[in-house]
C-alpha cells in the first residue's frame, strides 16, 4: 500500500503542471486572438505544427528516461532538473513584446515551440513514475484519482484565478496582466514539482539483463497490440476535450453573451471535473475499467450533443449540462492513465523487456497530438465561421461557435467508445498480466 501522503506528493506534480496545461488549454487560443493580436488561423496551424517536433522529442525524452541511472531512479530526477526551466518559459510564452505582426508569430512559435519542449522534458518522467510507484492494480487506480484530483485542482486555480488576477496585476493593461499572473502560478509550480520529487519512490525497475536500442524499443512498441489501442484512442480523447474546453471562453462571451461570467462558468466545470476524478476509484472497484470506461465516453457525447440544443437565454441549462459534462468525461481520466501502467506490464509479459519511459512518453505524444489537432480545430472553425476577435458576432458565427463547442467534441468521445471495444486488458487480464511477470 501507497501511504496517502505520498499520493499527495504524488498529485502535487500534476498541481504544477495543470498550471501551465490547464492554462493553454483555456486561455492560449484567446491569448494568442485577443491579447496578443494574432490570426486565429496561425494559431491553429501553430499548434499543430509543433506536434512534429514532438514526434521527435517525446520518443527520445522516454528512451532516455529508460536509460536514466541515479541514485533517486530513473524519472524523479527529471521534476528538479527541469523545475524552474519549465517555470521561466511558461512566462516567456505569456510575455507579448512590441513587435510587428510577423514577428509576433515568429515569437509566439518560438516560445511555443520552447514550452512543449521542456514540458515533454518534465512531464513525461512524472507520468511515468506513476508507472513504477506501484505493482497493485488497484493501488494504480488510486495513485491516479489522487493524481487527477490534484491536477484538477490546479485547473480549478487557472479557471478561477487568471482572469481577477489579469486584473489585478495589469491594472487595465492585460498583456502585464497575463504576464505576471502566469509567474506567480509559475512560481507555485516549481514549488510543488520539488515536494513531489522529495515525497514519492520509485519502486518497480525493469530486469536488470535487459539490453535497449532506440530500433528495438520501437519494435517492442509495435508489438503491444494493447499500446496502439491506447494512443489512438488517446488522439481523438483529447482532440475533443481541447475543442470544447478551448471554446468555453467564446461560447460563454459570444453565444451566452455573458463575458462577465467566463470565470464562473469555467470553476465551476473544473470543480465538476474534481468530483469526477474523485468517484473514478470507488467506480473501478464496483465496475470492470474497461466497461466503465466505454459507458463514460458514450454519456459524454450524449451530454455535448445536448448542449447543442440549449438556447442562449438557457444559461443555467447551458451551465449545468457544462458541468455534468466535465464530471462525467473527468470520471474516465484516472482510468486511462492507470491503463497506461497495465499496458507497460502487458507489454513486459509478451516481450520479456520493460519499456516504462517509452510506452508513457509514445502515449503522451499522441495524447499532445490530439491536444493540438483540438487547439487548431478551434483556431481553424473560428477563421471558418467568421471569428472576429472582441467584436459582436454575427448570427453564423455564434452557431458556428455552438456547434464547434458541442457537437463536434461529441465525435471524439464516441471513436474513443468505439476504439475502446478492441481493448482486452479488462480486471481479469491484468491480475493475470500480474502474476506472470511476478512469478
Amino acid at each position: 500500500m501507497i501511504s496517502v501522503k505520498e499520493k499527495i506528493a504524488y498529485g502535487l506534480g500534476d498541481t504544477a503542471s495543470n498550471i501551465v496545461f490547464q492554462t493553454v488549454m483555456l486561455f492560449l487560443t484567446f491569448f494568442y486572438t485577443d491579447i496578443f493580436g494574432i490570426s486565429p488561423a496561425f494559431v491553429g496551424t501553430m499548434f499543430l505544427a509543433v506536434r512534429f517536433i514532438d514526434a521527435i522529442t517525446d520518443p527520445l525524452m522516454g528512451a532516455l528516461t529508460d536509460r536514466t541511472e541515479t541514485k533517486w531512479g530513473k524519472f524523479r530526477p527529471y521534476l528538479i532538473w527541469f523545475a524552474l526551466p519549465f517555470g521561466i518559459i511558461s512566462v516567456m510564452a505569456f510575455t507579448t513584446p512590441d513587435l510587428a505582426e510577423e514577428g509576433k508569430m515568429i515569437y509566439a512559435f518560438v516560445t511555443y515551440t520552447a514550452l512543449m519542449m521542456v514540458y515533454t522534458a518534465i512531464n513525461i518522467p512524472y507520468c511515468a513514475l506513476g508507472g513504477v510507484l506501484t505493482a497493485d492494480p488497484k493501488e494504480r487506480v488510486s495513485v491516479q484519482s489522487y493524481r487527477f484530483v490534484f491536477a484538477m485542482i490546479g485547473g480549478l486555480m487557472v479557471s478561477a484565478l487568471t482572469l481577477p488576477l489579469v486584473e489585478y496585476f495589469g491594472q487595465g493593461d492585460q498583456a502585464k496582466g497575463y504576464q505576471l499572473t502566469i509567474a506567480a502560478m509559475s512560481a507555485l509550480g516549481v514549488v510543488m514539482f520539488i515536494l513531489c520529487f522529495l515525497g514519492t519512490k520509485e519502486r518497480l525497475h525493469p530486469p536488470k539483463d535487459q539490453n535497449l536500442s532506440f530500433k528495438k524499443d520501437f519494435k517492442l512498441l509495435w508489438q503491444n497490440d494493447q499500446w496502439r489501442i491506447l494512443s489512438i484512442a488517446a488522439i481523438w480523447l483529447l482532440s475533443g476535450m481541447v475543442l470544447k474546453t478551448s471554446l468555453a471562453i467564446y461560447y460563454v462571451k459570444y453565444y451566452l453573451n455573458m463575458p462577465d461570467s467566463i470565470t464562473l462558468f469555467i470553476t465551476l466545470g473544473m470543480i465538476g471535473n474534481i468530483f469526477g476524478c474523485i468517484l473514478a476509484e470507488p467506480l473501478a472497484k464496483r465496475v470492470c475499467k474497461v466497461k466503465a470506461y466505454i459507458t463514460i465516453q458514450i454519456i459524454a457525447a450524449a451530454l455535448c450533443i445536448a448542449a447543442y440544443f440549449v438556447s442562449s437565454e438557457q444559461v443555467e441549462l447551458a451551465f449545468a449540462l457544462f458541468i455534468i459534462w466535465g464530471f462525467t468525461f473527468n470520471m474516465g481520466t484516472p482510468l486511462l492513465w492507470a491503463k497506461m501502467a497495465d499496458v507497460v506490464d502487458y507489454g513486459q509479459y509478451k516481450t520479456g523487456v520493460r519499456i516504462t519511459g517509452m510506452i508513457y512518453s509514445s502515449i503522451i505524444f499522441f495524447i499532445k497530438l490530439g491536444v493540438a489537432i483540438g487547439g487548431a480545430a478551434a483556431g481553424w472553425l473560428l477563421a471558418f465561421y467568421g471569428y472576429q476577435a472582441d467584436v459582436e458576432q454575427t448570427e453564423a458565427t455564434q452557431h458556428g461557435i455552438l456547434m464547434s463547442f458541442t457537437l463536434y467534441p461529441a465525435v471524439g468521445s464516441i471513436i474513443v467508445a468505439i476504439v475502446m471495444k478492441w481493448y482486452t486488458l479488462d480486471n481479469k487480464a491484468v491480475s493475470q498480466v500480474h502474476a506472470a511477470i511476478t512469478e
